[in-house]
């Protein structure tokens, strides 16, 4: 792909200065044959080599005088006319060059070349993410964040300009084109051994169904995360295998109905997923009762399935409701206090304003709230731009899709262990959840926590690894989280999830846990301590120090006498 990419820009170029350049090569040609055949002083022209020697210099008007004889007057009045068709040949070409470099066929073949060479030559990991976006321009600031490389397909060319505006720590290689198009995935490096993911996050669900599929068949061993607000969509992606699919409504339902039956789980949920270093406000529990959801589209009726689950009786306002099963429904859009009391307001505990556009949305809360100061308020964002908006607001809930897929994608792909995780909170009794949260909170905070996992292996943990396989003595998980600096001290983090080689698992493994090779854990703490402990993981001196207490010594020298020591047996 990187050969056709350059053949076709050098043949681009060749076919648009065609008629310059053999406008100037004949100028150059007849200037240089009627210098041979002009007379000079002997009688004879010049030699070609000569006339093609005086005609190179004269031509590009550096003029060097009569060389390599004085000429006659024929040789002077052919040599001016020489000139002036030189000017207008160099003219005519520079201006059909200047004209090629501002054409725009030209410069995007010329920035295809350079980002299909800028992919090429990367060896570090990346994720391909399709769609800049809001929920792209998360995702990749998260990553840059985290030291990982993102390579970026989008179609919008504002968007496109954007991606170097945004002040990120590696430079990202973007390209303007259809993320949809399999030769577009080729050359952002789809199929490159270093492609750790591919992301389909565009607004266009056929979008990112294509780029599913492209993923499917030519890479299948990468794992590809697409976003689908369909239904049919979403069960198309599955079908074939896309190994997660992310559909923001239907998340955020499964998340009102956790909260709604167990809101420490979602509380715990919420605190593990969110971005490092913000701030995760524990608000009040969304009550049980009468709730008013106005705005009857795809979110909509996801939800009503989701308080259809709970038993919660809603009343439906929508300007065409449609067929709606076992609900009471109010015609209208809910913006004007008339509806809102005809759907019953007053006596209602909550109410959810999920429609598409954001400044009705606001509308119909800060009505509901002049008529019932007490309600829980569930308010859909659909455009980060208003986000000043809403947070003057101050919503119970704030449902933003592009933050909702967002976190979801970093979940499933800096940190893969943290979706069995995920499921076993879901699956565990709220007791569970509300001693979890209160024991990590407290000693954490309700700043969202570092959030990682490590495998026990050669390239992960080399020098944990090697301890493990060469030696019988028993290492636990508490022996572990201690400063490499200072053992006495110990590490703000905890490994709440270890999963072994043979399919078994320990949720929250307690520190007297013995650990093996292979196995991998779910870490929680704080961004200092995740460095102290990939530290102790991957030096020996460290892992020795933490251990044992005692200092191995420094540089080859040193360890080799240490090493004769030990032999000698001092």
């Amino acid at each position: 792909m990187k050969g056709e990419t350059h053949l076709s820009t050098l043949f681009l170029a060749m076919r648009r200065l065609r008629a310059p350049l053999i406008t100037l090569i004949s100028i150059y040609a007849v200037s240089v044959l009627g210098l041979t055949l002009v007379p000079g002083n002997d009688g004879d022209g010049m030699s070609f080599f000569h006339a093609f020697y005086f005609i190179s210099y004269t031509a590009t008007t550096i003029g060097f005088g009569e060389i390599p004889e004085t000429f006659t007057d024929e040789q002077r009045l052919w040599v001016l006319i020489c000139i002036y068709m030189a000017v207008i040949g160099w003219a005519y070409t520079l201006g059909s060059l200047f004209a090629l470099l501002q054409d725009k066929t030209f410069q995007d073949a010329v920035f295809t070349e350079r980002f299909t060479r800028v992919v090429s030559r990367m060896t570090e990991p990346f994720y391909l993410i399709a769609g800049y976006g809001e929920t792209g321009r998360l995702v990749v600031r998260a990553l840059d964040r985290m030291g990982v490389r993102a390579v970026v397909l989008e179609t919008d060319a504002r968007r496109v300009g954007e991606v170097d505006l945004h002040n990120h720590y590696a430079d990202i290689p973007v390209l303007g084109a259809d993320a949809s198009n399999p030769s577009h995935l080729r050359m952002a490096g789809l199929g490159k051994p270093n492609c750790r993911g591919v992301l389909a996050l565009t607004n266009d669900d056929h979008a990112n169904l294509a780029i599913a599929i492209s993923a499917r068949l030519l890479a299948p061993k990468t794992p590809a995360l697409c976003r689908a607000e369909s239904i049919e969509v979403g069960a198309n992606m599955a079908s074939f295998g896309t190994r997660h699919i992310i559909n923001p409504y239907e998340k955020f339902a499964e998340y009102l109905a956790q909260a709604l039956h167990a809101p420490n789980s979602y509380h715990l949920l919420t605190w593990l997923t969110g971005q490092p270093g913000a701030t995760v406000t524990r608000h009040r529990d969304p009550p049980i009762g009468k709730w008013v959801l106005c705005g009857y589209g795809d979110f909509g009726r996801i939800l009503v399935e989701a308080f259809d689950q709970e038993d919660v009786p809603v009343t439906i306002i929508d300007r065409e409701p449609g067929e709606q099963d076992g609900h009471r429904h109010v015609r209208g859009d809910g913006t004007g206090a008339a509806v809102l009391e005809r759907a019953n307001i007053q006596h209602a505990v909550g109410i959810v304003a999920s429609t598409g556009d954001d400044m009705d949305n606001l509308s119909i809360v800060m009505t509901a709230r002049e008529l019932n100061p007490d309600l829980f308020v569930i308010l859909r964002m659909n455009h980060y731009t208003n986000h000043e908006l809403f947070e003057a607001f101050e919503a119970d809930v704030t449902v933003v899709p592009s933050q909702i897929i967002a976190n979801e994608c970093l979940a499933v792909v800096t940190t893969p262990l943290l979706e069995p995780f995920l499921k076993e909170i879901h699956d565990r009794d709220d007791e569970w959840s509300q001693k979890l949260l209160e024991r990590l909170t407290g000693r954490f905070g309700w700043d969202a926590p570092h959030v990682w996992s490590v495998r026990l292996n050669l390239r992960e943990a080399p020098a944990l690894y090697k301890r493990l396989m060469n030696d019988q003595e028993e290492i636990t998980i508490g022996q572990l989280l201690r400063s490499p600096h200072n053992r006495n001290a110990p590490l703000d983090a905890e490994a709440v999830y270890l999963q072994r080689d043979d399919d078994d698992h320990l949720i929250d493994p307690s520190p007297s846990t013995r650990l093996r090779p292979g196995d991998e854990l779910l870490m929680v703490g704080m961004r200092p301590s995740r460095h102290a402990f990939s530290l102790t993981l991957d030096n020996e001196h460290s892992l020795t120090y933490v251990l044992t207490g005692n200092e191995l010594p420094g540089g080859l020298i040193w360890e080799w006498f240490a090493r004769r020591s030990r032999q000698n047996g001092h």
